[in-house]
């Protein structure tokens, strides 16, 4: 006998699916951030070689993240994760080789003291930042906007978009958004945690990305009130039935995001969060006040990321060619077992993840400089 009904469980899985992506933007996000701002913060190889030693005892265990929301896809919502993963294959990977970039970078830069050789690897270091912040952002934007895909009788998917299809005005309005937002994230660590020119530089490149991370997050919200179509279910669907994404009708609707905060006024917290989050990081910045402005940077990730899920809802990915083949938690599901029995291996390991993440930047913290990393035989 399971204890909560098929509804319920569909909707904590939801909100597991935004936590776990929350909580890869909050870590790994501000690895992707001091990744993107590395050739323009950091402009000697001493100060490169401290910044890259900031992000280098954590950036794996931050990549868990990744892989945990990954798993949750698979296996909590399959329907998703074959449309995604098929769809936007050339996309993942693009975000794959960019990743995969970092720890060959990381390894590779200090083999030879050729200034060139290291530079090389600085911009991979880049790339691996900011593309997949951007990519991750441009995805989102590709989620509200509408994929381009449907079923046959059988069940079996076909997209009809491609890569470049992808890379349209709005989405990539979002990446901007999300890079920005990583950026700014970045930005913050660097000014915490080391000294000298680099914290200078830090707080001018990240009070410029958090104004220009509330500007286009302003943007896109007008963009998704006014100029962008929305999708509303328009037939009954039963939160406790089974996983068929044919079995509704859906009607494409300009403005339709915004209706969810129209009936759940309090669902405008999220929002506010992520303008409020953007404020706080540059107020923090500009007044040398770090806690403020991680407080405000990790507000901002927070409320973004909660707004596009609070407007989504209850759709995961939105079909453009074919409304009524959207997804939706209602009928993208695995079955009640498969949720009940995951929900009890997420509470027994999601608590190790917390805790060793909590552990390990414990014993990471305090400031990263030349002098500590000379002293230190495994630094990078």
């Amino acid at each position: 006998m399971i204890p909560i009904d098929y509804e319920t469980l569909r909707v904590i899985w939801w909100l597991l699916l935004g936590v776990l992506l929350i909580g890869f933007t909050l870590f790994d996000g501000y690895d992707l951030g001091v990744g993107a701002l590395l050739p323009f913060v950091a402009r000697q190889d001493d100060e490169r070689r401290v910044l890259i030693n900031l992000v280098g005892p954590t950036w794996e265990g931050n990549q868990v993240w990744l892989i945990l929301g990954g798993g949750a896809i698979f296996a909590a919502w399959p329907a998703l994760y074959a449309v995604s993963f098929s769809g936007f294959y050339l996309a993942m990977i693009a975000i794959l080789l960019a990743l995969i970039l970092r720890p060959v970078a990381f390894k590779f830069r200090g083999k030879l003291e050729d200034p060139t050789w290291r530079s090389v690897w600085d911009w991979a270091l880049f790339i691996g930042g900011a593309i997949p912040a951007l990519i991750f952002g441009v995805a989102v934007g590709n989620v509200l906007r509408g994929a381009p895909f449907n079923f046959d009788e059988t069940l079996r998917v076909h997209y009809l978009g491609s890569f470049f299809g992808l890379l349209t005005p709005f989405p990539l309005v979002c990446g901007v958004v999300s890079l920005a937002m990583c950026a700014t994230h970045g930005a913050v660590v660097i000014a915490m945690r080391t000294r000298g020119v680099t914290v200078e530089r830090a707080r001018e490149y990240g009070k410029l990305a958090a104004l220009v991370a509330v500007l286009l997050f302003a943007l896109a919200g007008l963009w998704v009130a006014f100029g962008l179509d929305g999708y509303v279910v328009t037939s009954v669907q039963d939160g406790a039935g089974p996983s068929n994404p044919l079995g509704k009708t859906v009607v494409a609707e300009t403005g339709a995001w915004l209706s969810n905060y129209s009936r759940r006024p309090w669902t405008l917290v999220a929002p506010v969060l992520g303008f409020l989050g953007a404020g706080l990081a540059w107020i923090g910045l500009d007044r040398r006040a770090w806690k403020t402005a991680l407080l405000g940077s990790s507000s901002m990730i927070i409320g973004i990321i909660a707004t596009a899920g609070l407007a989504l809802f209850p759709f995961l990915l939105p079909s453009s060619s074919d409304p009524n083949a959207s997804l939706t938690v209602w009928d993208a599901s695995s079955s009640q077992l498969t949720l009940w029995i995951m929900l009890l291996a997420t509470l027994i390991f999601l608590p190790i993840v917390l805790a060793y993440t909590a552990w390990a930047y414990r014993v990471m913290r305090g400031p990263v400089t030349l002098d500590s990393i000379s002293r230190n035989p495994n630094a990078y």
